[in-house]
C-alpha cells in the first residue's frame, strides 16, 4: 500500500527533484513486495515486481516522457495496492503466540 501511495503522490514529482526519491522508495518496496510473494508461494507476482524495480532503479533511470511515466505511474500503482491486497504469507508452526 505504502509502494502505491509513492507511485500516486509520485505523479507531479515526475520531472521534479522529488523524483529521485520516489524512484528510491518505488524499487526498493517494489522488490520487498516481490520477495514477500515469493514466500507466500504465489511467484506470479515477483516478475511484476521486479520489472516495477528495474523501470524506477534510481542507479540507471530510463529516460522517458512525460505521459509515459504518467501511465506507468498509474499502472504500477494498480498493481502494487493489487498484490499488496492479494498476497498473504500462511502462518507457520514455528510461530509462538504473543
Amino acid at each position: 500500500m505504502l509502494t502505491g501511495a509513492a507511485l500516486l503522490a509520485g505523479i507531479p514529482l515526475i520531472a521534479g527533484p522529488g523524483a529521485l526519491v520516489i524512484c528510491f522508495i518505488v524499487a526498493i518496496l517494489a522488490l520487498v513486495i516481490g520477495w514477500f510473494a515469493v514466500q507466500a508461494r504465489q511467484w506470479w507476482w515477483a516478475p511484476p515486481m521486479v520489472a516495477i524495480a528495474v523501470l524506477w532503479n534510481p542507479v540507471y533511470p530510463f529516460a522517458f516522457d512525460g505521459p509515459v511515466w504518467l501511465t506507468a505511474h498509474i499502472v504500477a500503482a494498480v498493481l502494487v495496492i493489487t498484490a499488496g491486497i492479494l498476497i498473504s504469507i500462511p502462518p507457520t508452526a514455528t510461530r509462538r503466540p504473543s
